[in-house]
């Protein structure tokens, strides 16, 4: 046994188990492993096989990209890729994001990374980044949480920007927890540090209308005269094994009411007309 690499290995997993809020008991039964063994693992006084890494990797849910830091913990070679998406490997995918982003239309809708990169994006999505105040904030690479909350992007075109900050804010915290990323954990302390109501252009902040109760937390933006409601949904690809693959979500828009799904199809119509 190289012990070196199974103290290298042991305090990896224990982390991962300990943030996961599970006890050795609890791993180990859904990995239908002996307790023994596991505090073995855990505690460097056995080496556990790659197998083993990946077997325990998965029941605690690792991302692939940190799967692979285990790996070579345990003195083994990764076994996930992570290509470019315009990679000939990824040919199939990257066509099935585009046809997801346009066959959306004229609804908006975009692809994101792990970090909330934006990747791509459909036509609709443009009248919304034309809200943006600081075009600094457009320069690649875009982050869209960052556009959402800064006080410079869309933050004072948001009508329900308290609620919509709290859904983002609490997404971000869950995703923090599960990837324990430090680049998310940054995005995190960086969008806390944002002003919680930002100030509105022209008279003060929009009144929220009455409403029904929502089926889901809105995004309601005002564009122009219009107030644009909006109920968003995620989209994954489901059991990649490529790292991009794994870490790749498209954020799909629909009109939460008639008249927002009647005022982007104008707009959509608009930009048939005028195509410059």
């Amino acid at each position: 046994m190289n012990s070196h690499r199974a103290a290298a290995i042991g305090p990896l997993i224990r982390d991962w188990r300990q943030q996961r809020r599970l006890s050795q008991l609890e791993l180990a039964l859904e990995a239908e492993i002996s307790q023994k063994h596991l505090s073995f693992v855990e505690s460097g006084r056995s080496q556990p096989s790659r197998d083993m890494v990946l077997l325990l990797a998965e029941h605690l849910g690792v991302p692939l990209r940190e799967r692979n830091t285990l790996l070579l913990a345990a003195g083994y070679a990764p076994v996930y890729l992570e290509r470019a998406l315009e990679d000939p490997a990824l040919q199939a995918a990257k066509a099935a994001i585009d046809l997801v982003l346009t066959g959306h239309e004229p609804y908006p809708a975009l692809a994101v990374d792990r970090h909330w990169t934006l990747l791509a994006a459909n036509a609709a999505v443009a009248p919304l980044l034309a809200l943006v105040v600081d075009a600094e904030l457009l320069r690649p690479p875009v982050n869209v949480l960052r556009l959402a909350l800064h006080p410079g992007g869309l933050a004072a075109a948001t009508v329900n920007f308290d609620e919509w900050r709290a859904h983002i804010l609490a997404r971000l915290r869950q995703q923090v927890r599960i990837a324990a990323d430090p680049v998310l954990a940054d995005l995190l302390a960086e969008l806390l540090a944002y002003p919680a109501s930002p100030l509105r252009s022209g008279s003060g902040r929009v009144p929220m209308p009455v409403v029904e109760p929502a089926i889901a937390v809105p995004l309601r933006l005002r564009v122009g005269d219009d107030v644009l409601s909006f109920i968003s949904t995620t989209t994954v690809f489901g059991t990649p094994v490529d790292i991009t693959l794994s870490e790749l979500a498209l954020e799909t828009f629909f009109p939460a009411d008639a008249a927002t799904g009647a005022a982007l199809r104008a707009l959509a119509q608009t930009r048939r007309n005028d195509p410059d």
